[in-house]
């Protein structure tokens, strides 16, 4: 397991200085990142090796969204390899030990140039120590995509919607998908599954579609492509 300490920032918070869900994932994906790199596995690495790591699907349970300078934890571990899988859970939790969020991730290895399915090199088994995953209430990672969702404005790909592979990052998807929201809709739980890569100057619409408890965002292509799925849950 690999964790980091942390105080929440003003940078990220809301309007009521709470911590936002998108500052929590970019939390998360930090920390797993930063495993990688002290394991001696991460971006020059798979680089060099050809290999890239593509999230495929999130599930993020928030049981309190902590407040400015309060100090957190984070921390992350892989729990299972499967072929090209990799399985990740995450966790942030207060100095006291209150558990504040929980996560579970699916991850997909490519290799980089060809876009096609790698398996984990020995030195990555060897580096990454597996551990038992979290007592979290685990949700099937396939979301469905509403029938008669509401069409939206289209949101054009910029240059800040990308990270180091030059597509658009997991957590740009689900900040374009929150637009959607509701103003009262405090997020218990987000799911997300990515479908393909969104680049600099693609056109993304948002179909939404809304319930009591639920509201479910696909982005899709003007041709009806899936690029991402996103389901927040109150």
């Amino acid at each position: 397991m690999y964790s980091f300490d942390s105080r929440i920032r003003y940078s990220e918070c809301d309007s009521q200085a709470r911590l936002t869900l998108a500052a929590l994932m970019n939390y998360f994906q930090d920390a797993s990142t930063f495993q990688s790199e002290i394991l001696g596995v991460g971006g020059e690495y798979l680089q060099e090796n050809n290999l890239v790591w593509v999230l495929s699907s999130w599930q993020i349970v928030v049981d309190r969204y902590p407040r400015l300078c309060e100090e957190v934890e984070i921390g992350t571990f892989p729990y299972a390899f499967r072929g090209c899988f990799g399985y990740r859970n995450f966790f942030m939790r207060t100095k006291e030990g209150e558990t504040l969020a929980q996560a579970n991730s699916l991850w997909t290895l490519l290799h980089l140039r060809e876009q096609t399915m790698a398996h984990p090199t020995e030195k990555m088994k060897q580096a990454y120590a597996l551990s038992q995953r979290l007592p979290m209430e685990y949700a099937d990672r396939k979301i469905a995509i509403p029938d008669e969702g509401v069409r939206e404005e289209p949101i054009l790909v910029k240059k800040h919607h990308l990270d180091t592979n030059h597509h658009v990052n997991n957590v740009q998807f689900a900040e374009m998908a929150m637009e959607s929201l509701p103003e009262d809709f405090a997020i218990r739980q987000i799911r997300a599954e990515y479908k393909a890569q969104a680049h600099l100057g693609d056109e993304l619409i948002p179909y939404v579609a809304r319930d009591a408890g639920r509201c479910t965002v696909s982005l899709q292509s003007p041709e009806g492509k899936p690029y991402a799925v996103v389901e927040f849950t109150r």
